[in-house]
């Protein structure tokens, strides 16, 4: 599957990204199978963890129907290097029009982050597939929904931060159209079957309000 289809699979079953800060390259793989295994196929290794681009390659590798990339991805040439990695997605805190647009160019599924509606219109403008809105401890459901009275109806927002199992549908309701989770799901020197046992419950409170 190409990196879009990997993405829009996800976008309409599991749209949980797992953001894996701090993940060592020994323990990346354990993670990643844990992490399919409760049915989450989108998997962020942050670039300001220990050696990312080795760990990015392990799941890429081992997980061919995973979507898997970076984020903290700050610069056009840390996307080439994620690419050259083998990894499809990137994630940024920020939007970067430049970030944006060799993440395009290279094929690969590019979610900025942004917090204003100048920031969401731009970031779609230049090619984003989504969006992440970050910090969410401050971008609460309320304005989730002003934001989706405004933006493109099939626009992805993503809130990222501090997002539990007992928030989500709040912002579910609100109009999200997925997460991203963080240290919630993964800190580090967690084992894989720790990492299983906290995603679970969010893939069950995503499951049940589909249900």
């Amino acid at each position: 599957m190409t990196p879009h289809d990997k993405f829009t699979t996800a976008a309409a079953t599991m749209p949980l990204v797992a953001i894996l800060r701090g993940l060592l390259p020994a323990d990346a793989v354990a993670v990643g199978q844990a992490l399919v295994a409760q049915g989450m196929s989108l998997i962020e290794v942050p670039l300001n963890s220990p050696q990312p681009l080795t760990s990015i390659a392990a799941l890429s590798a081992a997980l061919p129907d995973a979507l898997v990339g970076a984020g903290t991805v700050l610069t056009p040439q840390q996307v080439r290097e994620v690419h050259a990695a083998g990894g499809q997605l990137i994630v940024s805190p920020n939007f970067n029009a430049e970030v944006v647009a060799e993440a395009v160019r290279l094929g690969l599924i590019c979610l900025p982050g942004v917090m204003t509606p100048s920031e969401a219109f731009a970031a779609l403008a230049a090619g984003a597939h989504g969006l992440k809105l970050f910090p969410a401890e401050i971008i609460t459901p309320a304005a989730v929904k002003a934001l989706r009275a405004v933006l493109p109806a099939d626009a992805l927002l993503l809130p990222v931060g501090g997002i539990t199992p007992a928030t989500m549908d709040a912002y579910r309701a609100a109009g999200a159209s997925g997460f991203g989770l963080g240290s919630a799901l993964y800190r580090p020197g967690l084992d894989a079957a720790e990492v299983a046992r906290h995603a679970a419950p969010f893939v069950q409170a995503w499951r049940h309000r589909v249900a």
